[in-house]
């Protein structure tokens, strides 16, 4: 069972649904989506918590979806983690929710929000981050063209300052064409997932708030919330190797699982079935 939800984040309607488990006074899993995907790409997740008997909701981050919120296709990170916050809030008033049993769910993008949201925030019970991104610094220091990237970032600052409209770059292309998450396993992901509400373009701008997002500077605040910590062991998109970095310097309880594939075969066959059987096991272990 599931229903079309609307609430307010800073005077922003964000739109989600809820997919209800059996039985009142169940926990709920607060979710949302990661870099320019929508909250229609997590049902699968939400469907599959909710039959286990966790309530799940999921949203679209102002700007993308079903949400409201200007201008469209921009990453903008502290929105979003209000926006998280702001979820938190609501869900505590939806009937058949405890309260006081609600884990926060994030992947890729938003896999560092739920390090940051979880850290800020005393009401949530435990924290999934799976594939996350930890370090802006970090995934940028990886390109080999970063001082010409960042000259285009500033450009771009400077024509926006004087008017010019965002500009905009496809999220996916095949090949080796021009794309903020390029390569053929992300094109081919995108496309699977057959989303009536995502669009495949998001805005240079989105790169910049990027650069200065550091989720991993949270996660020693985390304790003693407990984190669950999913890793695909060969992830380009949000190198392993910086996320479990963060994640050893995690405290209090918490696991790390690795899914074997890349960034995008975490969300597919195999290592979707791990990944989820996973995080059913966390969750009835510290949500009850």
């Amino acid at each position: 069972m599931t229903d079309l939800i609307t609430f307010s984040s800073e005077g922003t309607a964000l739109r989600g649904r809820l997919f209800r488990a059996a039985g009142a006074g169940r926990p709920v899993v607060v979710m949302a989506h990661g870099f320019s995907a929508v909250a229609d790409q997590l049902y699968r997740h939400a469907a599959a918590f909710a039959a286990a008997g966790f309530n799940a909701f999921v949203y679209d981050h102002a700007g993308f979806g079903l949400s409201d919120g200007f201008p469209r296709q921009d990453v903008d990170p502290p929105r979003q983690l209000r926006g998280y916050r702001d979820a938190v809030s609501f869900v505590r008033t939806l009937p058949g929710v405890d309260a006081g049993r609600i884990a926060l769910w994030g992947s890729s993008f938003s896999g560092g929000h739920v390090l940051c949201a979880g850290a800020l925030d005393p009401r949530v019970t435990c924290v999934v981050a799976q594939a996350p991104f930890v370090s802006g610094s970090g995934l940028l220091a990886l390109r080999e063209d970063l001082a010409e990237f960042e000259a285009g970032l500033f450009a771009e600052r400077e024509a926006r300052s004087a008017g010019a409209p965002a500009t905009m770059i496809p999220v996916t292309a095949p090949g080796d064409g021009l794309a903020a998450l390029p390569g053929d396993d992300a094109h081919a992901y995108f496309a699977g997932t057959d989303s009536p509400t995502w669009r495949n373009e998001v805005t240079l701008s989105s790169f910049e708030a990027v650069r200065a997002y550091e989720p991993a500077w949270w996660i020693e605040k985390l304790a003693p919330r407990p984190l669950l910590m999913i890793v695909a062991t060969d992830d380009t998109v949000t190198p392993t190797d910086q996320a479990e970095a963060a994640f050893a310097r995690a405290g209090g309880h918490k696991t790390l699982v690795r899914v074997p594939g890349g960034h995008f075969d975490i969300y597919l066959g195999e290592g979707f079935d791990q990944a989820v059987g996973e995080m059913l096991a966390f969750f009835k272990a510290h949500l009850g």
